[in-house]
C-alpha cells in the first residue's frame, strides 16, 4: 500500500491556502508548537552558527526562558556569548525578551 502524498500545491488548488509560502509557514507554525524539542534543537543550531543571534533571541526562537536557554546551551557543551556589543544588540536583546514574555501564555 501507498502512502498518499499531499503537497502544498495540492492545499493552493484546493483554495485551502492562498499560496505555498503560507502552506509552509502554517506547517512550520504547527511543527514548532507541537514539537518543541525542534524548536529548541534549531534555536541551539542557530545560536552555534549565527554570531547575530544572541542568547535573548535564542532564548525567545526555543520558547524558553533565558535561564533555561543558558543551562540548555550549557548541557550542550555550546560556549554562551554573553553581553551585547553594542547599544543596538542590547535593545535588540530586551524587545526579544519583551517578545517572549508577551508571547507566555499566562
Amino acid at each position: 500500500m501507498q502512502a498518499l502524498t499531499i503537497t502544498p500545491e495540492d492545499l493552493v488548488a484546493a483554495n485551502l491556502y492562498p499560496d505555498e509560502e503560507t502552506v509552509l509557514h502554517d506547517a512550520l507554525r504547527y511543527l514548532f508548537q507541537n514539537r518543541p524539542d525542534v524548536r529548541i534543537d534549531l534555536a541551539v543550531y542557530r545560536y552555534q552558527h549565527d554570531h547575530d543571534l544572541s542568547l535573548a533571541k535564542a532564548a525567545a526562537l526555543a520558547g524558553v526562558s533565558f535561564e533555561r536557554m543558558k543551562d540548555i546551551l550549557g548541557s550542550r557543551g555550546v560556549a554562551l556569548r554573553l553581553g551585547p556589543e553594542t547599544l543596538e544588540d542590547a535593545q535588540a536583546e530586551i524587545e526579544a525578551m519583551e517578545q517572549w514574555s508577551d508571547e507566555r501564555p499566562d
